[in-house]
């Protein structure tokens, strides 16, 4: 096993390589000079051009009127699923995934393929399901996984204050922009997990504002014509 240093060297080593390798095909194949580049500029910056698709996409599904539709449905079911699972005093953990990909952790679960519901929320956090334990994984409007596991917030500050499912919430927002939401099986008290931060607690209708703040952009947009429209849902995308 290589420690974090150790991989970042390996990393680096590994970049220099590539940019040699692309140099020299590039001098041999000089009609293709550009296009060797661009495609080394792509890997080397791949979140940073996934995270820009993403929010162009929110840009434009926004202001063609179904995706703010769409996300208020997903926001009115998690809330309902996590007010009715904390009433039983039963953990969840509901991940909704923003413009970085989470498909590799998606991948270390089960996969599913389903409209998000409060119903099937609630059965997938059931103590007798196989898939209690883990991570539910939301990418919009479809629960995409279920039992899925996430990687624990090393900040040395938390010491035992929190348990595991808090812990994995922190510490996926720690390393990605998404939103993980987290039901106490101790107290039912409801919390949110964005950019490494916890909030907590949540009732009904703060939590249904800080979804709709955090996930899908703010609230709906004033009439006006499409580029006022266009406008106020970029910058939207470019504060999430």
């Amino acid at each position: 096993m290589f420690s974090s240093k150790g991989t970042r060297i390996i990393q680096i080593l590994l970049v220099f390589l590539l940019l040699g390798v692309a140099t020299l095909l590039a001098r041999r194949y000089e009609p293709y000079f550009w296009a060797f580049w661009v495609l080394v500029l792509l890997v080397l910056f791949q979140p940073e051009v996934r995270r820009g698709l993403g929010q162009v996409s929110r840009l434009f599904h926004g202001v063609l009127g179904s995706g703010r539709q769409e996300a208020g449905h997903v926001i009115d079911d998690v809330v309902e699923a996590a007010h009715s699972l904390s009433a039983k005093r039963v953990g969840a953990l509901i991940v909704l995934e923003r413009s970085a990909g989470l498909g590799h952790y998606a991948e270390l679960g089960v996969p599913l393929d389903a409209l998000v519901s409060s119903d099937l929320l609630e059965s997938l956090f059931h103590p007798y399901s196989p898939l209690h334990d883990g991570a539910v994984f939301i990418q919009g409007s479809r629960i995409v996984a279920a039992g899925g596991f996430l990687p624990l917030s090393r900040n040395p500050e938390l010491g035992r204050k929190l348990g595991t499912r808090h812990r994995a919430a922190l510490g996926l927002s720690e390393e990605t922009d998404a939103v993980v939401l987290v039901v106490s099986e101790e107290t039912g008290r409801i919390s949110l997990a964005v950019g490494g931060k916890m909030e907590a607690p949540l009732d009904r209708s703060v939590l249904r504002r800080r979804l709709t703040d955090f996930w899908a952009g703010g609230e709906a947009p004033a009439r006006g014509s499409f580029l006022d429209a266009l406008a106020r849902r970029w910058g939207a995308a470019k504060k999430a």
